[in-house]
């Protein structure tokens, strides 16, 4: 055990937000900390790191706060950018200040010891050749290597001074320098939403196999479903903790509850059955006896509470299409999009009632598609059509900034002022304006607040195409279940662009997956695209294998290659090296010109579009001449 709360509580002035914690971090363990919006996840991390005080709850046992030793607890709003001209790196090797001393000392000690050998230095410098080795400092160049590149970042990026990083992408590095400090209790709050798909699987199986304590709270219940062992649920005030991951805990939690509740039904039959009696021969001397051990029978039952209700309070809708649109809903035929240059092209055919998912990395090219549905931006060519009797609804991530000085009522009002007031409570309290919330102004609504009001308006006109980028960024589990349930009963058309693997798998029957320069499109949902993915990394695995034996003679079998057949396939793919680097060369002359050009140099945005593809470019054709040297070393030393 590492840390351990007994029967504590938090109280911010007369409002009691956790009333009755136990929690228990052991070594090693992955915990998630589930719950509603404002159930008191964050605050319960808080209190694990000392920023909020903890006072004796409501329950029985005496409260307590231990810890064993002295963990070092790392957690993500700690971490701070001391210099903001620093370089990425400079600023990320402040971690390793520990190691580079170490490597200082050894490098220093180690020329003292060319000039003038001495016993005691070497046994000194032995010892700290020791304890470089113990710090991680044979390896930790390679660690954060490989978690820059996998958060998204560039070699040009690591010299880049930290000002100029956006507060996306500051959070990414905060993250970065949390994880490589290897604390011995990690706490991650929210820790999936900047990240693409790519790097969170990547991050599933860092935490997996992370050989200390995690804390995690999220929203993603796929992220929690790969990589946690431990579930507490804050509820009502009150933790909860169910061993195994969000699957357990859903199934634990439902079984609990039955239980808890045929019980209490159990026990109330009994004890009204037992009154009966004692009512029945209360006043008969010759019973006395019988009606007294019934008494105490129930005077020594511990009461089972009837259990509270899952807290599932959501917004909720009647929500069907007003029209039915034609069979054919959406064509689209090599359709590239993009701004300056193409992100993909894309083609696919979707029909009535099927619901697409659209996936991929981060700036590839996903909101560029919703944008290119809904003509705010144009293709740049090829075509897609909508279906006739086509009425699309449109849901952007900017919903949650929309900005208006009305009251939430006006606002809706103003959009719909053919309905009477109560027909308005009626549809805002459906998305949880109630009350004097009705009343509140839009300017104040929190981004989760604003996103409902949004679909409330959205679902009010009852489209029959709906078009959603990111529609579950602010909401809370419960949330997200809501959502997904109604498109799931819609009978209309969705195309939805998600980080969020779960609610794609439980929603879309298609997907549109952007990757590598392009859209393929797939007739399945995620479960099965996942499987075909394993499928084919096994396959591919298995193909390297036998390319590595293929030279190799056992057992008196035929070899599976030859040395012609070896050197002719080195030539081919030196060739097509040769012509993907031309290419490369080409677009990158191409791309260059037009940085020169006055009409893009005063444009900081396309400015930017180009160096971005610029240095992908790059990249790409370094990689080209890296393999292409190799290959032909290979060939002249053969």
């Amino acid at each position: 055990m590492l840390f351990k709360i007994t029967n504590g509580a938090v109280a911010f002035g007369a409002d009691t937000v956790l009333e009755n914690i136990d929690f228990e971090i052991r070594d090693r363990e992955k915990i998630a900390i589930v719950g509603r919006n404002g159930a008191g996840k964050s605050t319960l991390l808080k209190c694990i790191t000392g920023e909020v005080n903890i006072e004796e709850g409501t329950g029985e046992v005496p409260f307590s706060v231990t810890k064993v030793g002295n963990p070092v607890i790392g957690y993500l709003k700690q971490i701070a950018f001391t210099n903001e001209t620093a370089s990425m790196i400079d600023e990320i090797m402040t971690v390793f200040k520990p190691i580079t001393d170490t490597e200082r000392k050894m490098q220093e000690l180690l020329k003292e010891i060319e000039v003038n050998p001495d016993e005691k230095k070497i046994k000194t410098y032995s010892e700290l050749c020791d304890k470089f080795e113990f710090l991680g400092g044979y390896t930790y160049k390679k660690e954060y290597s490989v978690m820059i590149k996998k958060f998204g970042f560039t070699e040009q990026d690591k010299l880049k001074p930290m000002c100029e990083f956006s507060g996306g992408q500051r959070t990414k590095i905060a993250f970065i320098k949390l994880l490589l400090s290897h604390p011995d209790i990690l706490l991650l709050d929210e820790p999936t939403n900047h990240l693409d798909v790519t790097a969170i699987k990547w991050l599933e199986n860092y935490i997996k196999t992370y050989k200390s304590a995690v804390v995690i709270v999220s929203h993603d219940r796929m992220f929690v479903e790969k990589t946690v062992d431990k579930v507490y649920e804050i509820e009502y005030g009150e933790t909860r903790c169910y061993k195994g991951n969000y699957s357990d805990f859903e199934r634990q939690k439902k079984q609990n509850y039955q239980k808890q509740l045929k019980d209490h039904e159990y026990q109330r039959a009994e004890i009204q059955r037992l009154m009966r009696l004692v009512e029945r021969f209360r006043y008969k001397a010759t019973k006395a006896a019988m009606v007294q051990s019934k008494l105490k029978q129930i005077e020594r039952m511990k009461i089972i509470d009837k259990p509270d209700r899952y807290d599932l309070k959501s917004f909720h809708a009647n929500f069907q299409p007003q029209m039915e649109s034609v069979k054919k809903v959406l064509t689209v035929k090599e359709l590239e999009i993009g701004y300056e240059f193409p992100l993909a092209k894309i083609s696919f055919e979707l029909l009535k009632g099927q619901k697409l998912g659209v996936i991929g990395d981060n700036g590839i090219g996903k909101s560029t598609f919703l944008k290119t549905l809904v003509r705010e931006i144009k293709s740049l060519s090829g075509s897609f059509e909508f279906g006739v009797k086509t009425q699309v609804g449109y849901f952007n991530q900017q919903m949650a900034e929309f900005a208006s000085g009305k009251a939430v009522i006006d606002d809706f009002h103003d959009e719909f002022p053919l309905m009477n007031e109560t027909e308005v409570r009626t549809a805002l309290g459906a998305f949880l304006f109630s009350g004097d919330d009705v009343f509140k102004c839009v300017d104040d609504l929190s981004g989760g607040e604003r996103v409902r009001l949004a679909l409330c308006k959205l679902f009010k006109r009852r489209p029959n195409v709906l078009i959603l980028d990111e529609p579950t960024n602010h909401m809370d589990i419960v949330g997200k279940e809501t959502l997904e349930n109604m498109l799931c009963e819609y009978t209309g058309t969705v195309v939805v662009v998600s980080h969020d693997r779960y609610f794609i798998n439980k929603v879309a029957d298609k997907l549109l997956v952007f990757e590598n320069k392009n859209a393929e499109f797939y007739p399945f949902g995620y479960a099965e695209y996942e499987l075909m993915k394993e499928r084919a990394e096994k396959e591919s695995e298995s193909e390297d294998k036998v390319e590595k034996s293929a030279s190799v003679v056992s057992s008196g079998k035929k070899t599976f290659s030859t040395p012609l057949k070896d050197k002719a396939k080195k030539e081919r793919r030196i060739k097509k090296l040769e012509e993907l680097i031309g290419k490369a060369e080409a677009e990158i002359a191409m791309l260059s010109a037009r940085l020169e050009d006055p009409a893009v140099y005063s444009d900081y945005v396309k400015v930017s579009q180009i160096q971005s593809e610029l240095e992908k470019l790059q990249s790409q054709q370094d990689e080209y001449s890296d393999e292409w040297f190799t290959l032909s070393e290979e060939l002249e030393n053969n």
